[in-house]
């Protein structure tokens, strides 16, 4: 039973303030059951009345009644239902009556109220009231603390009867059941199915990427751009290295999938680590270059030209004089996809996207002391503006949510009411040449919403797939139906007092901003929707991307029955002679040392009732033997912690089983461990009487390895000293070589054998392994140690015991041949000079000039530089970990100067742009801590060439994180002191700025690239002159910045106002730029593409960038 207490849900008993009768029941539930929003489907009251209280039964249920075509009954406990002292509380429940007779899947969405009354007077009453989706697994709902006893039998205060009177009352239930147009309305999502109920799946979420997830169902759904993606010829492409192949996978799995699809394979191909699954972007910022990279890769095929006609339009800038006929304007794309031209449409001040557009294409008169200069007809009064001359069939409109705050100085987000409509006409919107063959009727398809603030929040999707299919909502790895309603009303945005309903609301006093709206919208032209949103056929799927996923599709549920039926299998792994051979560690093989991985084993998945015999047949056809040529020995864990085999598995009994062989000869290991023992005389298939099976191993002082060559059988009772011969002779040396031999007893315990005792006196026994080397001389042995070598098997044993795998990343730059990632096996007893010197022999680069930095075992993150002066351990180096990782990341510096010049020096590249604003060139400079930045620049006038009738001085700074201005250094700041890391650029100053006068205006420039978030190059100072016509400035803002005429006639040029955060306001010739009133962040944009290829995000925000 679901119970529920009226602290949990609902309102508790209302406050008496006018009262109304139980009995005046229209009246009684406009008061207590506040207004849902919902459409009422039928509303019922029932009443029952109960007599002598105190001698009901525990557990009651009422007549059964109809409401909304739904049986239900009032369910009640007199002395309560819960843990609480029993004669305490009253129970009682609306019940849904018979759900075991309702169709399977049934639901009933009621709201209700229960009430216990007086018999003589219904204003004396205790009420409750809640709503629920009652489904076979929830069938009751209602109050098991709905009062205390004892209030109900007492007289409470206000009232002249006590609710309960003389054992007598009447409950009644107030039950309003409620249309469920979606079929999800408060449903739980327990066992919910997208496909089933919508036809649509959704996209998992990786951490922060439902931004992502809400965009790839917007183009997917809109067919036409699907079709195109699929026309990318991508046979031979890899998925995470192609972001086309990886696209159009998602949209095939969207397509045919009935479980929510993954996004990893995509972000892979975005050349996205983990990491940046979890920060979330800008979608516009995201959405603008995917599509950058998709036009390229559809650049020669079917596909060409498909986002320019789904997505581009065109708009005219004009100034068109009053009094003479004179226009000047430039036409140009937009894209609401990639915001070519960035179509910004304001949320602030405006009530709908109507107010919106007819704001967008405002006319800004120029007249009185503001007049135009129009060529050859000096200054006129002019009309100002923008007009559209062609909207795209698919519009996407972005809703101006974030705007920076001049109060705050930050950006802040917008949650003002906005109304957006279903249909809109833009035709008024367009130039009077616009082609008006087809109406410009547009209907909305999409709504992007975003929930939360600038910092953070949630996004999802509301889409509507095609004509007939109704609205539905793409949040994440859910797709649900909705309302009109949740459409548009819920994404306005604006006013809401606490979510509560209007009749809950009286009291409320301060409204609370809805924090949910939408941020993007979709339309589409309606002549335009059965090209846009024309049927999928199976032709539109391209046939080696069917083969390709439903192979894929197989081996998944092939892996999955195998995952299903793992507990009737295990799994086998074989030793054999060439992996012994193959083999540098301890035992015959690794399985389970925790820094370092294990052997690479042949194995066999086996059903555990399959015999022995048909195991061993298959493992003979494997190898190429005859069953008659194989033994196989079971390795069981000795008790030192060594694995080694033990016995060989009987080959007379026929119904013995693999499981029973795991189970009783193996000590219940999860695997089976076995060696394949070849006979080398099938005829002499036992070994010798009395016979030992030892394996040996080499260790080469002149390799430094130690491998297995191999086992022999010995007789217990001979000397161990017999086995020189054995081994002289396998290893083809000269008979009488002098051998140390070594038992191998466990990690740690590797003692020097005694030739004249026997194996058995020497407790050698079935497996034990054996280590060899040719005894050295003395000088051999100092010379070998002395170059940091291993001399005898005991020191290489105890490597072994203490390797690590380390591997090296570079840590600013991206894995090239200078600056490589590479691997080092190391001891944990070695320390930081060792792996100083042994890196830098792999880097060819001199060990001291590198500088290493350890990393977050959990992302491999840059965590603190290591300092040469403590030589650490790499145990210490690596430690302390909750981790434990098998392997170590490290991040290595290729320096220009010594480790130790840096403790007192700091290290500096400049970038010097010269007199034209230019990346001349990169300077380093070692200089020491105490240096000033005036030092910096005298030593960098050394290697630079001034103007000769320049006015020889020099300014250091730093850009903005958005890249739009300087950060200038005074020349008195210690370089030591300057945070780390520093980006410094250098320039000359002009003689214009030094001489500029009281008159004159210093502003800064930038370059950005169509977005004011695309900034590129490097921003510089300029001197804005009094009176001086735009014409002019150009052309000293082209001698300052160095450009031929022809790349300037390319250029447009802005006045940014930090202050209204607004769009560029583009400059025309015959402006005066001097005579705008500068604040201090206000600056003069130069637009024109980046050659350079190195754009900026903006302030604060990774860049995205996608690679595939």
């Amino acid at each position: 039973m679901d119970l529920l207490d009226e602290k949990q849900n609902g309102a508790p008993p209302m406050e008496v303030d006018e009262i109304v009768s139980v009995r005046d029941h229209e009246a009684f539930a406009a008061k207590h059951m506040p207004d849902l929003g919902h459409d009422v489907k039928d509303f019922r009251v029932f009443s029952w009345r109960l007599t002598s209280w105190k001698k009901l039964d525990k557990k009651l249920t009422s007549p059964e009644f109809d409401c909304g075509g739904h049986k239900w009954r009032i369910l009640l406990f007199p002395f309560g239902n819960s843990n609480a002292p029993p004669n305490d509380t009253v129970s009682v429940y609306l019940d849904y009556a018979e759900p075991k007779k309702a169709p399977e899947g049934w639901h009933a969405c009621a709201q209700f109220a229960l009430v216990i009354s007086n018999i003589h007077d219904p204003t004396v009453f205790t009420v409750s009231h809640a709503h629920h989706r009652f489904i076979a697994e929830e069938c009751d709902w209602g109050f098991t603390r709905f009062s205390e006893l004892r209030k109900l039998f007492n007289l409470q205060e206000g009232h002249h009867r006590p609710t309960i009177e003389d054992e007598s009352a009447d409950i009644t239930v107030f039950v309003r059941v409620l249309d469920d147009p979606t079929g999800v309305l408060w449903h739980n999502f327990v066992n919910y199915d997208s496909k089933k109920e919508t036809g649509c799946v959704g996209l998992k979420n990786q951490g922060a990427t439902c931004y992502m997830n809400s965009l790839l169902q917007s183009l997917y759904c809109t067919r036409y751009f699907r079709r195109a993606v699929y026309q990318i010829p991508t046979e031979d492409d890899h998925p995470t290295e192609s972001v086309a192949l990886a696209l159009q996978r998602v949209f095939y799995h969207l397509q045919t999938s009935d479980q929510p699809v993954g996004t990893t394979e995509l972000t892979k191909s975005f050349g996205w680590k983990s990491l940046d699954s979890f920060l979330q972007h800008d979608v516009q910022e995201f959405n603008r270059v995917l599509q950058d990279k998709l036009e390229s890769k559809m650049k020669g095929t079917k596909a060409e030209g498909a986002i320019t006609k789904l997505f581009v339009g065109k708009m005219k800038s004009y100034i068109k004089c009053v009094n003479v006929d004179y226009e000047s304007s430039r036409i140009e794309e937009f894209n609401g996809m990639s915001i070519i031209q960035n179509i910004q449409l304001n949320v602030k001040g405006m009530k709908t996207l109507y107010e919106s557009f007819q704001d967008y294409v405002a006319v800004e008169m120029l007249d009185g002391e503001n007049k135009y200069q129009a060529e050859g007809l000096g200054l006129q009064d002019a009309k100002k503006g923008i007009i559209f001359e062609s909207f795209p069939p698919v519009l996407h409109l972005q809703l101006k949510r974030f705007e920076y705050d001049l109060q705050r100085d930050a950006m802040v987000k917008i949650n003002d009411r906005h109304e957006f409509p279903f249909e809109i006409d833009l035709d008024e919107f367009l130039d009077a040449g616009a082609d008006r063959s087809q109406p410009w009727v547009y209907k909305l398809y999409g709504v992007l919403v975003h929930s939360g603030d600038l910092h953070g929040g949630h996004y999802f999707a509301l889409i509507k797939p095609d004509r007939e299919t109704r609205w539905l909502k793409f949040d994440d790895d859910r797709v649900t139906p909705v309302t009109d309603k949740e459409v548009l009303e819920e994404n306005y945005g604006g006013e809401a007092l606490n979510n509560m309903p209007p009749s809950l609301q009286r009291n409320q006093v301060r409204a609370m901003k809805r924090f949910t709206n939408a941020y993007m919208l979709v339309y589409i032209r309606e002549s335009a929707v059965s090209e846009v949103l024309a049927p999928f056929t199976d032709e539109d799927t391209p046939p080696h991307l069917k083969r390709r996923l439903d192979e894929e599709k197989l081996q998944i549920e092939a892996k999955k029955r195998e995952r299903e039926e793992q507990h009737l299998f295990l799994t086998a792994k074989v030793i054999t002679d060439e992996t012994f051979a193959r083999h540098e560690g301890f035992d015959l093989a690794t399985f389970d040392e925790k820094n370092w991985p294990s052997s690479e084993l042949p194995s066999f998945r086996v059903l555990k009732q399959e015999t022995y015999t048909t195991f061993k047949s298959r493992v003979a056809q494997h190898f190429n033997y005859p069953e008659s040529q194989i033994r196989l020995w079971v390795l069981v864990n000795r008790q030192n912690k060594t694995v080694r085999p033990d016995t060989h598995i009987p080959e007379n009994e026929p119904t013995l089983t693999v499981e029973v062989i795991r189970n009783n000869m193996a000590a219940r290991q999860n695997d089976l461990r076995l060696y394949l023992d070849i006979i080398p005389d099938p005829t002499k298939p036992d070994p010798p009487q009395q016979s030992i099976m030892i394996f040996l191993k080499h260790f080469d002082t002149s390799k430094q390895s130690l491998l297995g060559v191999g086992k022999t059988y010995m007789l217990r009772n001979s000397k161990v000293g017999d086995l020189a011969l054995v081994i002289n002779e396998r290893m083809r040396w000269t008979p009488g070589t002098p051998l140390k031999l070594y038992e191998e007893i466990k990690p740690g315990m590797i003692e020097l054998m005694k030739p004249k005792l026997s194996f058995s006196q020497s407790e050698i026994q079935d497996g034990d392994v054996i280590c060899f080397q040719v005894d050295l001389p003395e000088k051999e042995i100092h010379d070998l140690e002395s170059q940091g070598l291993y001399s005898n098997p005991t020191q290489f044993y105890d490597f072994l015991q203490n390797r690590v795998l380390i591997i090296f990343r570079p840590k600013f730059e991206d894995t090239d041949h200078d600056h490589p990632e590479f691997k080092l096996v190391l001891s944990k007893k070695q320390n930081y000079d060792t792996m100083s010197a042994k890196a830098g022999e792999y880097l060819r680069h001199d060990p001291i000039k590198l500088r290493f930095t350890t990393t977050h075992a959990t992302n491999g993150s840059a965590k603190s530089v290591l300092k040469r002066s403590l030589n650490q351990s790499i145990a210490e180096i690596m430690a302390p970990t909750y981790v434990n990782p098998t392997t170590t990341i490290i991040l290595y510096e290729k320096l220009d100067v010594s480790i130790v010049e840096l403790e007192t020096k700091r290290s500096l590249k400049v970038i010097w742009t010269g007199i034209h604003n230019k990346e001349e060139a990169a300077h380093s400079f070692l200089l020491p801590k105490t240096s000033m930045v005036h030092d910096l620049a005298d030593h960098l006038s050394k290697l630079v060439t001034l103007t000769p009738a320049g006015a020889g001085k020099i300014r250091v700074f730093e850009v903005s994180k958005d890249g739009k201005t300087q950060k200038e250094f005074t020349g008195s700041e210690m370089i030591g002191n300057i945070p780390d890391p520093v980006e410094l650029y250098a320039e000359e100053i002009p003689r214009e700025e030094l001489e500029a006068d009281d008159s004159d205006k210093v502003i800064g420039v930038f370059h950005f690239s169509k977005e004011l978030s695309r900034t590129h190059g490097v921003p510089f100072k300029f001197v804005v002159k009094r009176g001086e016509k735009f014409a002019d400035t150009k052309k000293r803002l082209q001698q300052r910045i160095g450009v031929s005429d022809k790349d300037l006639a390319k250029y447009r040029f802005a006045l940014i106002q930090v202050s209204t955060f607004k769009q560029p306001s583009y400059i025309e010739d015959e402006d005066t730029i001097y005579e705008h009133q500068f604040a201090p962040e206000d600056v003069l944009g130069l637009d024109h593409v980046d050659k350079s290829g190195k754009t900026r995000a903006g302030a604060g925000e990774k860049a995205i960038v996608i690679r595939g």
